[in-house]
């Protein structure tokens, strides 16, 4: 490791770190990072679920999860499905399916229905 590398690494912020870590996992899984997949593909995707979101009650069974891969992020939309059991904020995941572009109102571009892996939790380093 190069005096550069030594300092980038210590003035770094958490964020940044996290991602390094984030992009060295989707490489050692075969994936294809986030940033570099296009709409109306199908792509392999891991990652990190940042965070989930369950719909209402009243409303048609939706459940919703950010993937963050390091390079940036993608929802996971599961229609009828109101929770999956493992599928929680911190959970890691290897998903295929057909990446939509972003839609109106958006912020990132969405996989409905994908096949995922739940797979195992990264060592404490």
């Amino acid at each position: 490791m190069t005096w550069r590398e030594r300092l980038r690494r210590v003035v770094a912020s958490q964020s940044e770190f996290d991602a390094g870590e984030e992009k060295v996992e989707a490489e050692r899984q075969g994936t294809v990072p986030v940033a570099q997949c296009k709409a109306r593909q199908r792509v392999c995707l891991s990652g990190v679920i940042r965070s989930v979101t369950y719909s209402p009650a009243g409303q048609a069974p939706e459940l919703l999860a950010e993937l963050y891969d390091g390079s940036g992020s993608v929802d996971l939309v599961w229609l009828g499905r109101r929770e999956i059991p493992g599928i929680v904020p911190g959970c890691r995941l290897k998903v295929e399916g057909m990446l939509c572009r972003t839609a109106a109102g958006q912020p990132r571009p969405a996989i409905y229905n994908p096949s995922y892996q739940i797979l195992p939790q990264r060592a404490a380093s």
